[in-house]
C-alpha cells in the first residue's frame, strides 16, 4: 500500500512539474534562433518548446523579423510562434481540445468533406500557374513561365484542361484530361483526389492532434496525418520523359480543420517511401481550401496550391515549383476569359494567417 501511495505521489509531482513548466522567455527564444545557424535541425525543438511551453514575452515585429531571418522564412516556425503569442493573450481561445473533442471534430470534418466531394458541382475555373526552378535547398527560384489554363469539371467527364496562354501570349491547344503534355513540372488532384484520399476508409489514415492555429480568421485544429505506402492506393509520383516513369509512395502531413464549421482549411503534405532508385527524390504540396460561390451555392474548393518536386539529374538535385492560383469559379459551360493581370507573377508567400 505504501509503495502504491509513493508511486501516485511521484506521478502527481511529475505531472504537476510538467504542467508548471515555465514559458519561454524572449532571451531563451532568441538564443534558440541563433542556434539554428549551427544546428538547422534544432527547428523541431523550437517548435516543440513553443507548443509545449508557450511564451511569456510580447511578439513584436522585431522578433518576427528575427524569426524569418534565422529560420530562413520557415512557415511552420512562423506559425508556431504566432500561435504561442495568441495563447499568451487568450489561453482559453487557443486551448487544445480534449481527446474526445478532437475525435468529434475530426469525424464531423470527415463526414462534411466526403459529402461535399460527393456533391461536387460541374464547374469551370481559371488556373494561373507560375513555374520556377532552383538548385535544391537554395530557395533561389528562377522564373520559368506563367500559364493560364482553363479547367472544367463534370461528374460525367471528370477534370479537363485547356492551355489558354503562356507568358502572356495566347495559344491554341486542345482540351485534354490533363496538362501533362506540357514540358516541365505539372501537378493535379487539387480538386478532389488530394482531399478525398485523406478521409476515405481505404486509406486507413492515422490522425494525431498537433496544435491550434488561426487561418484566414478561422479558429482551427491542426492534425498530423499519415497514410502508409501500402494504403496510399491513389498516391505516388511520376516523371515525364521519353519513357514515363512512376513510383508508389506514402504520404504524411498536416491538415487544418475549422474548429467551428468542421471543414478543411488547408492540407500540407510530403510523399514518403519513394523508391530509392527513382529520379524524383522529394515531393511536397500545400493546398488552401475555401467555400466558393458557384451559381449561388457554396462549395469547398481550392483557392491556392504550391507544389514542389526535387529531381536528381546530371549528378545534381534540381527543384521545381508550381504556384497555382484558382480564379473565377463559374458554372459549367461558361467561357474562361483572360485579363491582363492574369500574366503577373504569383505572390512569394502563403496567404496571411
Amino acid at each position: 500500500m505504501k509503495k502504491a501511495l509513493f508511486l501516485i505521489l511521484v506521478l502527481s509531482l511529475f505531472q504537476f512539474g510538467y504542467a508548471q513548466e515555465k514559458p519561454l522567455t524572449q532571451s531563451e527564444y532568441v538564443k534558440m534562433l541563433y542556434g539554428l545557424q549551427k544546428n538547422p535541425g534544432g527547428k523541431v525543438e523550437i517548435i516543440d518548446a513553443l507548443r509545449r511551453r508557450g511564451i511569456e514575452f510580447t511578439l513584436t515585429d522585431g522578433i518576427r523579423g528575427l524569426t524569418r531571418s534565422k529560420a530562413k522564412n520557415d512557415e511552420e516556425l512562423k506559425r508556431a510562434v504566432e500561435e504561442a503569442d495568441r495563447r499568451r493573450q487568450n489561453p482559453n481561445a487557443a486551448k487544445l481540445p480534449t481527446a474526445l473533442e478532437a475525435a468529434e471534430i475530426l469525424e464531423k470534418a470527415r463526414a462534411n468533406t466526403l459529402a461535399l466531394m460527393a456533391d461536387m458541382p460541374d464547374f469551370v475555373v481559371k488556373q494561373l500557374i507560375s513555374r520556377s526552378e532552383a538548385y535544391a535547398g537554395t530557395g533561389n527560384w528562377k522564373p520559368l513561365d506563367n500559364l493560364v489554363i482553363a479547367v472544367s469539371y463534370s461528374s460525367e467527364k471528370g477534370e479537363q484542361y485547356k492551355v489558354l496562354a503562356k507568358n502572356g501570349i495566347q495559344v491554341n491547344s486542345e482540351t485534354k484530361n490533363s496538362y501533362n503534355g506540357l514540358d516541365g513540372a505539372t501537378s493535379g488532384g487539387e480538386f478532389v483526389e488530394d482531399l478525398n484520399k485523406i478521409f476515405k476508409p481505404e486509406s486507413k489514415t492515422k490522425f494525431d492532434v498537433l496544435t491550434t492555429d488561426v487561418l484566414r480568421n478561422r479558429r482551427s485544429i491542426v492534425y498530423h496525418y499519415e497514410i502508409t505506402l501500402a494504403n496510399n492506393k491513389d498516391g505516388g509520383v511520376g516523371l515525364k520523359g521519353t519513357n514515363y516513369q512512376s513510383s508508389p509512395a506514402g504520404e504524411k502531413g498536416k491538415i487544418w480543420i475549422d474548429r467551428d464549421a468542421f471543414r478543411v482549411l488547408r492540407i500540407e503534405y510530403e510523399l514518403t517511401d519513394i523508391a530509392r532508385d527513382f529520379p524524383v527524390k522529394a515531393v511536397t504540396k500545400y493546398i488552401d481550401y475555401d467555400l466558393v460561390d458557384i451559381s449561388g451555392e457554396k462549395h469547398l474548393l481550392p483557392i491556392l496550391s504550391d507544389f514542389r518536386g526535387t529531381v536528381q539529374g546530371l549528378g545534381k538535385l534540381f527543384e521545381s515549383r508550381n504556384v497555382i492560383r484558382f480564379r473565377s469559379y463559374q458554372k459549367y459551360g461558361t467561357d474562361v476569359i483572360i485579363v491582363e493581370e492574369d500574366s503577373g507573377p504569383a505572390p512569394e508567400e502563403k496567404p496571411k494567417q
